[in-house]
């Protein structure tokens, strides 16, 4: 506790995660991340200087990240989460088996490296590989 009783809080971001599975199809799990996006995030990116144009841009990466993980992944379950940190939200993806394709074999992810800016991979926590992008807000 800071001075006054009021808590410290640093790096303090909003995000939402949600699961989809299990053994969804790539588009029936790409309809879900859209709609619980569009849920979502209006109320993420309130106080956003261009929050139509940046949700614009988390749907499309976030259409492709989803497309691209569940046909390659490596369990039941995607599991999304987007963050809002002020200046960028962050869209992750997983599981997903194996590193993430180049764009000539998932054409989709020029798209992704065009809005992002900057684009990665860690090891998830369900085995499989969790794909991010960060998008300017």
């Amino acid at each position: 506790m800071g001075e006054g009783g009021a808590a410290l809080l640093l790096g303090v971001e909003n995000s939402v995660d949600f699961v989809i599975g299990p053994d969804v199809r790539p588009i029936e799990a790409m309809e879900r991340a859209n709609a619980a996006a569009a849920l979502a995030l209006p109320r993420l990116l309130e106080g956003a200087r261009d929050h139509h144009g940046t949700s614009d841009n988390v749907q499309a990466v976030l259409q492709e990240l989803v497309d691209v993980t569940a046909r390659h992944a490596a369990g039941p379950d995607l599991v999304v989460r987007l963050a809002y940190d002020g200046s960028h939200v962050t869209v992750s993806v997983g599981d997903m088996a194996g590193t993430l394709p180049a764009p000539e074999v998932e054409p989709g992810l020029y798209l992704v490296h065009r809005i992002a800016s900057d684009v990665g991979q860690y090891a998830g926590d369900h085995g499989g590989r969790v794909t991010w992008a960060a998008v300017q807000a």
